[in-house]
């Protein structure tokens, strides 16, 4: 049985994309193939993997990957951007995408403020992409 590809996009692939591939896996279980990439790509943010642990939620064997690595080799049935870049710089050779959303969400990178309020920020996005992943999953036809 093929399971249908889902891609989760932004812009840097360190922490809202990376999430939302680490809930996908852990909610669905094996029933999507499911993959995240940045526009530019740098490192998983150290916090993304502190937040996610606390929630139950592994991201080993997840890395920060240059959307360049499918571009032309993999076609996905549903991309999710979640970030306003990743949604208006979309490469055109992603426009075949079966379905396509979009969910804004605050980038907890770019968040200014101390160690507690940064780590506060991650957790919120994390929340967010949960129940948004939660969603998503149920909207979904069992195939």
């Amino acid at each position: 049985m093929r399971r249908p590809k889902v891609l989760f996009l932004s812009t840097e692939n360190a922490a809202r994309s990376q999430m939302a591939e680490a809930w996908l896996r852990s909610l669905a279980g094996d029933r999507f193939e499911v993959h995240s990439a940045g526009l530019n790509a740098t490192a998983i943010h150290p916090l993304t993997v502190e937040v996610m642990s606390e929630a139950g939620i592994s991201t080993k064997g997840q890395w920060a990957k240059d959307v360049s690595e499918y571009l032309g080799k993999v076609h996905f049935g549903n991309m999710i951007t979640v970030c306003a870049s990743a949604e208006q710089n979309c490469p055109t050779a992603f426009l075949g995408i079966g379905n396509r959303y979009y969910w804004k969400l605050d980038d907890p990178v770019k968040f200014q403020g101390d160690d507690a309020a940064a780590i506060a920020k991650f957790r919120a996005v994390r929340d967010q992409i949960e129940q948004l992943v939660r969603s998503w999953i149920d909207e979904q036809p069992n195939e």
